[in-house]
C-alpha cells in the first residue's frame, strides 16, 4: 500500500469491521499502524491486512507485534497518519 488511497481503503475496512486505530505509509514502502478493538474484530482485521489489503497493495509479509489486552480503547475511530 503505497498511496493515501490505499490507506483510505484500509480506513473504510477498519470502520466496517468495527476496530479503531491508525495506519501510515512509511518511506520504506511499508505500512505501519495500530489496531484496537474486541479480539475477534482485531483478528479479522489482521486477516484482511495479511491476505487482502487495498486493491493497489502487494502483500509480501505481515508482522504483528506488541499485542496485549487493554482496559479501554485509546482511539475513537480509524485514521490515516501522515
Amino acid at each position: 500500500m503505497k498511496s493515501s488511497a490505499g490507506c483510505r481503503y484500509t480506513e473504510d475496512e477498519a470502520r466496517k469491521m468495527g476496530v479503531v486505530g491508525w495506519v501510515k505509509n512509511t518511506r520504506q514502502g511499508t505500512v505501519t499502524g495500530q489496531v484496537q478493538g474486541p479480539e475477534d474484530k482485531v483478528n479479522a482485521m489482521k486477516s484482511w491486512l495479511s491476505k487482502v489489503g487495498s486493491p493497489s497493495s502487494r502483500i509480501d509479509r505481515t508482522n504483528f507485534f506488541n499485542e496485549k489486552e487493554i482496559s479501554k480503547l485509546d482511539f475513537s475511530g480509524f485514521s490515516t497518519r501522515y
